[in-house]
């Protein structure tokens, strides 16, 4: 009995505790069900996330919440799109379309001259101020004249010498003919005076010759200006021993009143302007600067070259100009504008309002019930602010100026009443004065044009 009580039972654990130590927790056998539960639990949870997708829903004014995916994000740029856009529109009016041609021009002066000395001396004086104005003969400068004054006393003193024995020989001809004609001398000696006197005669020329010869020089002493125009900076100075051969000369002159623009255009422009200038007509040109904004001086077209160039298929063109206000200067480079004609009754809107589009040219046109339809429509003759459309557009239609890169087809919009009052008054002086108030900002990708744009106003 003591040896079956004192086996170990089978079914207990095979270490009890002693009496100080704690009994050993054993894990109870649910923990897996909860686990699973938790699972499901969360899954539960995901699915309904999923299904009311609280990220895509949009805030009482129709805002979009920041963590948006890309694609919610469309949905609700999607119903601002519905909202009606704020733009600027402009009226189809009649009116008449300049057809002007513009290229880029040099101002070439009509002439521009090296003045140099045509004596050989030393420069006394010069009488100019560098950048000065000057006309036709006024005196530049002065070459020492005493050298051919004293030149010019030694050949009048010979000419009077040579007239005196040529008086002599004459007188002493008359007086053998005389004595010929009573047969007192023989012919020989009347013939032989006569050659006498023609020998003179010549010697008399020559004097006289070399006369005018040191008169010319000393008028070539004192340099004049050759032509009208503004002196530029001196190239030599007084005390300078000066040759016609020297290369820089004294001064050069440059008229600027008159002053020309040379400037090209294509091949294809020339027989609308030979037909315009066969029949009489001074076609203006306006000569704008180099940024084509600010007009500089008004002239008109004077001739045309005799040749194309082939490489480039373009001729070239001079228009001239008064230049008064001396705005236009030798080898500036503007812009050239020239009318060749003029196109009435056109349908002109502003050019802000034509926009590029992958299948051509567009407007955005306002239909009654302040909706916008794409209309394609067929471009003329522009004149910057404004365009002339040759087809596609109607006159008294509406067309969208501002705002335009919020647009697409059927957009709802909204035209302030500033802008409405704006533009019909704009369009109303367009028509008046032929030609519009409205400039172009620029033709970008997107078609926008900036809200200051002059024909919404």
């Amino acid at each position: 009995m003591a040896e079956q009580e004192n086996r170990p039972d089978p079914h207990r654990p095979s270490h009890d505790p002693g009496p100080g130590e704690a009994p050993k927790p054993v894990a109870p056998r649910s923990t897996g069900r909860r686990l699973g539960v938790l699972v499901a639990a969360v899954l539960v949870a995901a699915l309904v996330l999923a299904w009311w997708r609280p990220w895509s829903r949009t805030s009482p004014s129709g805002a979009v919440p920041a963590g948006a995916s890309g694609a919610h994000a469309g949905r609700g740029a999607g119903r601002l799109g519905n909202m009606p856009q704020p733009v600027h529109v402009a009226t189809a009016v009649r009116g008449e379309m300049p057809i002007v041609l513009t290229a880029l021009g040099t101002v070439t002066p009509l002439a521009s001259v090296t003045v140099k000395t045509q004596l050989a001396g030393t420069l006394q004086s010069v009488a100019f101020r560098e950048g000065q104005m000057v006309k036709q003969g006024d005196l530049l400068a002065q070459i020492d004249p005493r050298p051919y004054q004293i030149s010019l006393d030694n050949a009048q003193g010979t000419l009077a010498k040579d007239m005196a024995l040529l008086q002599t020989a004459k007188l002493d001809l008359e007086r053998y003919r005389a004595l010929l004609a009573q047969d007192s001398i023989a012919r020989q000696q009347v013939d032989t005076q006569a050659s006498l006197v023609k020998q003179y005669e010549g010697q008399v020329r020559s004097d006289q010759a070399s006369v005018d010869t040191y008169k010319l020089d000393l008028v070539y002493a004192r340099i004049t200006a050759p032509v009208s125009g503004r002196v530029g900076l001196r190239q030599v100075d007084p005390g300078n021993y000066v040759t016609p051969s020297d290369t820089n000369g004294i001064v050069v002159i440059t008229q600027l009143q008159p002053i020309s623009v040379v400037f090209t255009t294509s091949e294809d422009n020339l027989p609308a302007i030979v037909k315009s200038m066969r029949a009489g007509a001074k076609l203006s040109t306006t000569a704008y600067d180099r940024n084509n904004t600010t007009p500089l001086e008004t002239g008109y077209l004077d001739t045309i070259d005799n040749q194309i160039d082939t490489a480039t298929g373009t001729v070239k063109l001079r228009a001239l100009f008064k230049n008064d206000g001396q705005l236009l200067f030798p080898n500036q480079f503007v812009n050239a504008r020239l009318l060749i004609d003029t196109l009435h009754d056109a349908v002109i809107v502003p050019t802000s309002a034509v926009l590029n589009g992958a299948s051509g040219r567009f407007v955005y046109v306002v239909k009654p019930d302040n909706t916008v339809t794409v209309r394609p429509v067929t471009v003329g003759p522009v004149d910057r602010e404004r365009t002339s459309i040759a087809s596609g557009l109607a006159l008294g239609e509406r067309v969208v100026i501002d705002g335009s890169d919020r647009l697409r087809e059927g957009a709802k919009i909204t035209i302030p009443a500033d802008a409405a009052s704006g533009a019909s008054h704009g369009n109303a002086a367009s028509a008046a004065a032929g030609h519009g108030h409205a400039r172009a900002h620029g033709h970008g990708a997107s078609g926008a044009r900036p809200a200051s744009a002059a024909g919404a106003q």
